[in-house]
């Protein structure tokens, strides 16, 4: 597997980087983890704008999805004249309802299912292309998952948004590389069920017994070298944080 960090800013895009996406690569299959704010035009960076095979949305929040409505529009208008096949798109219940509102603010409009072939996420065991998926319900304020990704006895795991949880703990359990949220700062914010700090996400890594910790989501106004120093204080494997364009071979 090759995981391609396209963006990694969480709530809004920093000066360096667009919000939650990530670009996973196996047997010539692409799938995308979340497509938020600003993430389509740093995609086609890495990749040719049709080129996705499927996409995975953690949750409905806007700097994990939003980018989805400006993506409808290339692929329903693409500028050759041709038209693409539905794209599978796999999210929350509701996830074709909230994006078709997003992008036209009225709920008779046209429909996002004519460019994407929703399916609804739960908890539980399923294939995309190459991979062998793994879904978890996680703690957050709306319905939303993390992932955890097999392929040639290799395994990654992606926290989405989350609060410590058993779920994540279950994803996380021994892969070769785990890509945790830390948007918080130990000792500065503690909002339960919301998001991790930087010692929370390195003390989950401890537990799963991971191969190797990357911190992400980190909002432009949190400290990633505070959160890194603090998840390494309880983490003795590799750990980093996640950047624009930096690609793992797991």
């Amino acid at each position: 597997m090759k995981v391609t960090v396209v963006g990694c800013s969480g709530s809004f895009p920093s000066a360096e980087s667009a919000c939650s996406s990530y670009l996973v690569e196996a047997d010539g299959f692409r799938l995308l983890l979340d497509m938020g704010n600003g993430a389509l035009g740093e995609l086609q960076r890495h990749i040719g704008l049709y080129d996705l095979d499927a996409i995975f949305l953690s949750h409905l929040h806007a700097d994990h999805c939003i980018d989805m409505c400006g993506y409808f529009v290339a692929r329903y208008y693409r500028h050759d004249g041709g038209r693409c096949p539905a794209l599978p798109v796999y999210g929350p219940e509701g996830t074709e309802q909230r994006l078709t509102t997003a992008y036209a603010d009225t709920p008779s409009a046209t429909s996002m299912s004519e460019v994407f072939d929703f399916h609804t996420l739960k908890p539980g065991s399923f294939d995309i292309g190459p991979f062998s998926v793994r879904t978890e319900r996680v703690s957050h304020p709306v319905e939303a998952y993390g992932i955890r990704l097999e392929h040639g006895g290799r395994t990654f795991a992606y926290s989405g948004d989350s609060g410590v949880c058993e779920g994540l703990h279950e994803l996380a359990d021994g892969v070769d590389l785990f890509l945790c949220e830390a948007s918080f700062t130990h000792g500065k914010e503690d909002v339960p069920d919301l998001h991790l700090n930087g010692r929370e996400a390195g003390a989950q890594a401890r537990r799963a017994n991971v191969g190797r910790l990357v911190l992400t989501h980190i909002p432009p106004w949190t400290d990633g070298e505070q959160n890194l120093a603090d998840a390494r204080a309880v983490y003795d494997g590799p750990c980093e944080l996640a950047a624009p364009g930096r690609v793992y071979e797991v």
